[in-house]
């Protein structure tokens, strides 16, 4: 049996083009693993705890082998709750819509909160970084109204891959599926460019589904 994280990161509910790309890549896996169990969160749902000055004091405290203040401990603990429904997971589904050529806020608030010194990373003075989270796997579908590769820098940039695949991998996460969708909103033919990004949603939940790991 897989458990399977749905880190939903649009705030557009049903009408979001990256939720639905997301949805159907779990109903492709759950007609080849009925056991596959799902925990969606939605990061615009407002439980994500803050990670301001104290969480951060706590976080330099625990990298600089030090103690943690009362109220530090507070706020590392309910970082390590986040990081626990996190790390509990098998394999990830990202749904990540383009926001001004970033993520949306909130899925950087996720990221910041859990990516955590002997948490989601280790390092070493010799050899530097090293994710914790090996072994496990991801499927993120990218979503952007304007930006599509190919157009004019007037049309926007995307840092948003780059970002978030060099997250994943810097937590150990190497093994991942992407699709785009784009652009969503100018595109004389969206319906043809969103049948595109369905078929490869397919595609990429019919390989998710035969690799060994998960039928494990």
């Amino acid at each position: 049996m897989t458990h399977l994280l749905h880190v939903n990161a649009s705030a557009r509910g049903d009408a979001s083009r990256s939720l639905e790309l997301a949805t159907r890549f779990i109903g492709e896996l759950h007609t080849v693993d009925e056991a596959l169990t799902v925990d969606r969160l939605d990061v615009f749902d407002g439980s994500l705890p803050e990670f301001g000055t104290v969480a951060a004091g706590a976080k330099m405290a625990t990298f600089a082998g030090q103690g943690h203040s009362v109220a530090e401990e507070r706020a590392w603990s309910q970082a390590r709750t986040v990081f626990d429904r996190f790390d509990a997971a098998d394999a990830y589904v990202f749904n990540v819509p383009f926001w001004n050529a970033g993520v949306p806020y909130p899925l950087k608030q996720l990221i910041d909160v859990i990516t955590q010194p002997g948490w989601a990373f280790d390092f070493s003075p010799d050899s530097g970084y090293r994710g914790l989270l090996q072994g496990k796997r991801a499927f993120v579908v990218y979503t952007s109204g304007v930006y599509a590769e190919g157009l004019p820098p007037s049309f926007g940039a995307d840092f948003t891959t780059n970002f978030f695949r060099d997250w994943l991998g810097f937590i150990g996460i190497a093994d991942v599926e992407e699709v785009h969708f784009a652009p969503t909103v100018v595109n004389p033919d969206v319906e043809a460019s969103r049948r595109v990004a369905l078929a490869a949603t397919i595609e990429a939940a019919q390989r998710f589904a035969d690799s060994e790991r998960f039928a494990a």
